[in-house]
């Protein structure tokens, strides 16, 4: 029995497959606790989890302060990436437009440039090296330097939305502020000891690897975001057929951009100071999302995209850790091998399934 396509069957279909992701999300977490170059049993981990001592303390130190915050950071970040470049796509109305489309990721970069090959001296060759000269200001230099590039970068989109009216020009200047800080970033690398040009370069690499305190930072701010994210979900499919529509519906344009630019920041800005610049997840989960939920209403988009995202950036930890190994692979790599085959099949696709359509 055939079922209308926008009936009960759809909306089961939606729920089934949300269940589905959750039920991904927890294992990878689980996953993302229980491997690494150290193996811990899954019963052990849950033991740890629920406050029961252990005999081996090396394995309650590995999970309460190593493997606990990465995990969360991997499904707050990986979320927080995914809503950021759902919401450009849909602002600018571009299949290719991520989280750090504005400059968002290239003024953070320029932060923590100047703070790493200028301010950071010595020898050393890891950034905590670097920083230890700063005293106890050094542990979170790197991660108030991103805060500050990319909110520096956000006041002149900001400043600019206000006077433009075309949402294509505010994107090209913000493709342009961002070359521009990239710019900065070479010339300052260029005249840079190799050491703290290594120290910088693993900062690119992006990481989940932060400790409890970040994540306590970390974890609010991107919860607020995210929550202010479904607020915005009728102006976003209103989005969907274009600005004149939306504002024929009521809708002020320029206050509505305002916001999705502001939650953008906040959410791309917020991952990069702590995690570093992470590849691919932004432009690449929303359009999984699309694909799997075969629908462009935000109402199931949104929460899509945040499960999706947090289970991605889970996997792609995992991943970038090599279980059962010492070595860790950069985590931009990998999130990039996994979304470029999603973006390669949306071309191929004719962007039927990433595009903008309702």
């Amino acid at each position: 029995m055939k079922v209308n396509e926008r009936g009960w069957d759809s909306s089961s279909r939606a729920v089934l497959l949300m269940v589905f992701s959750l039920a991904a999300l927890f294992i990878f977490f689980m996953l993302d606790l229980i491997l690494g170059s150290v193996n811990i049993p899954f019963q052990d981990t849950l033991a740890i989890l629920l406050g029961n001592k252990m005999v081996n303390d090396s394995w309650q130190i590995i999970i309460m302060d190593m493997r606990l915050p990465k995990a969360f950071a991997a499904a707050f970040g990986g979320a927080a990436l995914a809503v950021a470049g759902l919401l450009m796509q849909t602002l600018f109305r571009n299949p290719l437009a991520g989280p750090f489309t504005l400059g968002i990721s290239s003024g953070a970069s320029l932060g923590v440039a100047i703070v790493i090959l200028l301010v950071g001296g010595g020898t050393a060759t890891t950034i905590p090296q670097m920083l230890a000269g700063l005293g106890s200001f050094g542990s979170a230099a790197v991660a108030i330097a991103a805060f500050a590039g990319s909110s520096a970068v956000l006041m002149i989109v900001l400043f600019i939305s206000r006077k433009v009216e075309s949402s294509v020009t505010i994107l090209i200047l913000g493709l342009m502020f961002g070359y521009a800080a990239t710019s900065l970033v070479t010339i300052l690398v260029h005249f840079s000891d190799p050491e703290k040009v290594k120290a910088f370069t693993e900062w690119t690499y992006g990481s989940f690897d932060i400790r409890c305190a970040e994540v306590s930072i970390l974890v609010p701010i991107i919860s607020i975001a995210l929550i202010s994210s479904f607020l915005l979900i009728k102006p976003l499919n209103a989005l969907l057929l274009g600005e004149k529509y939306a504002e024929s519906m009521g809708m002020n344009f320029k206050t509505t951009r305002h916001y999705l630019i502001i939650i953008t920041a906040l959410l791309a800005g917020t991952v990069t100071a702590f995690c570093g610049p992470i590849a691919f997840l932004g432009v690449a989960v929303p359009h999984l999302c699309r694909g799997l939920f075969l629908t462009a209403d935000h109402r199931i988009l949104v929460p899509g995209c945040i499960i999706l995202g947090g289970s991605l950036a889970l996997f792609s930890d995992l991943v970038a850790h090599l279980p059962g190994s010492n070595l860790t692979l950069p985590l931009s790599a990998v999130t990039s091998m996994l979304g470029a085959p999603v973006i390669i099949w949306v071309v191929l696709r004719g962007n039927k399934l990433g595009g903008m359509q309702a």
